[in-house]
């Protein structure tokens, strides 16, 4: 069975009056790799899949393959229409590639029986692993654990980026040992690592990428106390990330470092104001982050969009 550990991350896709900036996507995936990411996931939700044609993904998964090793590279596969998503999915495949991200079917809402044939479906038909996406907020259905864990049983389905907010979902997985957990809930990646998840995909990592690499490693090594106050250390990061609808701050954050523009493509909106002055307090351009003590930001946790 495939392994994904470590931290990944679901990579930004900039823009540049609307077009893909393939220049901007070059320097940020660099810098990336120089930071010893495991992995880049490409056209996931925070890369703005859905407002991307299909060709459009494609380019994008090329530019990134000739950047980064193929092992090294998980493409997003999303949609509601099977027929066409299936028809997508044999495109991709004739590139080289460590997976494909897997999302329940938005909107329609599938039974289990649906979701569990649903996944079968996409396995049966990938030469690659898959890493089951489960999203429930945002594609609006939830895994019972049963079906979870039988749909895990596949041999081509390998992972879980775990956004379901299921704790007993979680660990039934964990002990099945069918599959990894790879957390994909930011502020759950301290919690998700000591329970026993190999990694994190994590869209905050786009920021500060040495913490996150070092918290992982950390875990890995038992370094408990390192590795905790490490995770304390980028909360402050994490929740402003998460102020408004992803990937906002992430872009707002990267342009400040000067890797790329802070472009979205509508309805999606850059990042407020407020969000700039928040950023502006975690030194984030300086590759730390502040004390919790000196955050300017207020006590309560601000709201959070994912």
């Amino acid at each position: 069975m495939s392994s994904f550990q470590g931290i990944w991350v679901p990579v930004v896709t900039p823009f540049q009056d609307g077009a893909i900036d393939f220049a901007g996507l070059h320097r940020l995936v660099s810098h990336l790799l120089a930071k010893h990411v495991a992995g880049i996931m490409v056209c996931t939700t925070t890369g703005e899949a859905a407002s991307l044609s299909r060709q459009e993904q494609l380019a994008v998964l090329d530019a990134v393959l000739r950047l980064v090793p193929a092992q090294r590279v998980v493409m997003g596969l999303a949609g509601n229409n099977q027929i066409e998503l299936l028809q997508f999915q044999a495109e991709i495949l004739k590139r080289p590639l460590a997976g494909l991200l897997v999302p329940a079917p938005s909107y329609i809402r599938p039974s289990q029986a649906g979701l569990e044939a649903f996944f079968r479906t996409v396995a049966d038909a990938s030469s690659v692993p898959i890493i089951l996406y489960d999203i429930p907020y945002r594609t609006g259905v939830t895994f019972e654990q049963a079906t979870l864990l039988n749909i895990v049983a596949h041999p081509r389905i390998v992972a879980i980026k775990d956004c379901g907010g299921n704790l007993g979902n979680t660990l039934a997985v964990l002990a099945s040992g069918e599959a990894d957990v790879l957390c994909g809930e930011d502020l759950q990646i301290f919690n998700a690592l000591c329970l026993g998840a190999s990694g994190a995909i994590a869209a905050s990592a786009h920021v500060c990428t040495e913490q996150f690499v070092a918290l992982w490693q950390q875990v890995r090594d038992n370094q408990l106390a390192e590795a905790r106050a490490t995770f304390l250390g980028l909360v402050p990061l994490i929740n402003t990330l998460f102020m408004q609808p992803n990937p906002a701050p992430v872009k707002a954050a990267l342009a400040m470092e000067g890797l790329i523009d802070s472009e979205l493509r509508a309805p999606m909106q850059r990042a407020t104001e407020a969000v700039l002055a928040r950023l502006n307090t975690v030194n984030l351009w300086r590759g730390s982050l502040l004390p919790l003590g000196c955050e300017t930001a207020p006590a309560q946790s601000p709201q959070t969009f994912r």
